[in-house]
């Protein structure tokens, strides 16, 4: 019976066992699937289709008027706002509210400016881990005064955006490196935007540069463009063609190209934009809307076609995105206020 009863507890302890290394394998199968599932989703959040976005954020101080003042003249103004913006924090927000996997580099002060600007980011779902914070300059600022008739004139105080410079982003160069897409502006240090364009340019990414304000350009830096997004007076000042008329905005661009940019892009306000690509100039018209304040329009431009070019849109395609996105931007007031959410396109 002892030998019987031996038996059984032997045979019993090997099918636990049995079982029990069966369990441990199948946990441990599962397990690795999940790690490896985990892996997956980690490898592509380093996607193509990133946008990085390196510039400056503000605090846009706005006072609505009947008319823009003259040299020396003061004008009683109408309502007082106080927005977001800067162009670089204007094309991110643009870019993510149209459904864009955006980080956002720049630097603020140590101030109330730069915190609100922070939270605000990161609502609207920006990767705000590269956002640099300067101990001895204050956030931006820029003063706007906007007319009836929805023209504005705009003063900048840089602070912190003027000390953003190339050895802040060699510490944030792993963000060059997971983007698809670098959209960069002029309100930030030349040499910064220079330093990021051969960066992302060796990396193989697609710089595309909103050159504004308006400043010339070397040709280092435009043979590093994927696209470039002036406007008619910045296009003047790259190219050295004066845009008097539609030949004229074609000259402009081909001369641009001519410096080694792939495609240009004159964003030409209600009228659309004209895309200069592979010697080829295209018109793209604008939505005709009742403008209320023209403040963003460029920077939700350069947001949206930066946006649809990484959901692998064609130029023609993209641009007329832009300007759909643009378009309804100047239908309402502010800076990242008026950009648009993509259901409403």
């Amino acid at each position: 019976m002892n030998g019987q009863i031996s038996q059984i507890g032997g045979e019993s302890t090997y099918f636990f066992c049995f079982w029990l290394i069966i369990l441990i394998f199948a946990r441990n199968y599962k397990l690795k699937k999940r790690i490896n599932s985990s892996m997956k989703t980690h490898r592509s959040s380093f996607s193509s289709n990133r946008i990085l976005v390196v510039g400056s954020t503000n605090t846009d101080m706005v006072v609505n008027t009947k008319s823009l003042p003259r040299p020396g003249e003061t004008v009683l103004g109408g309502s007082f706002l106080l927005n977001a913006g800067g162009k670089g924090a204007n094309q991110a927000v643009a870019a993510a509210r149209l459904g864009g996997d955006v980080s956002f580099i720049c630097k603020t002060g140590n101030d109330i400016f730069g915190r609100e600007a922070i939270k605000l980011f990161e609502k609207e779902g920006i990767d705000t881990s590269c956002i640099l914070t300067d101990p001895d300059h204050p956030s931006g600022v820029a003063l706007i005064m906007v007319d009836a008739s929805a023209e504005n004139c705009i003063a900048v105080a840089s602070g912190a955006n003027a000390n953003l410079l190339p050895s802040d982003i060699m510490a944030a160069k792993q963000a060059i490196d997971d983007a698809g897409y670098v959209l960069m502006q002029l309100e930030i240090p030349l040499q910064t935007v220079e330093f990021v364009a051969d960066s992302a340019f060796r990396k193989g990414k697609k710089v595309i540069l909103n050159p504004a304000p308006a400043q010339a350009l070397s040709p280092s830096l435009l043979s590093c463009l994927y696209a470039i997004t002036p406007n008619e007076t910045e296009a003047e000042i790259i190219s050295g063609v004066r845009i008097t008329d539609a030949q004229s905005t074609i000259e402009a661009a081909r001369a641009i190209a001519n410096l080694g940019v792939r495609h240009v892009i004159i964003t030409l306000g209600s009228k659309g934009a004209l895309l200069y690509s592979e010697a080829q100039p295209t018109v793209i018209p604008a939505q005709k809307v009742e403008a209320v304040d023209t403040t963003a329009a460029g920077d939700v431009f350069n947001g949206a076609f930066t946006l649809a070019l990484s959901e692998g849109l064609g130029l023609v395609e993209a641009v007329g995105f832009a300007c759909k996105a643009a378009a309804i931007s100047v239908t309402r007031s502010g800076a990242q206020a008026s950009a648009p959410f993509r259901g409403e396109l």
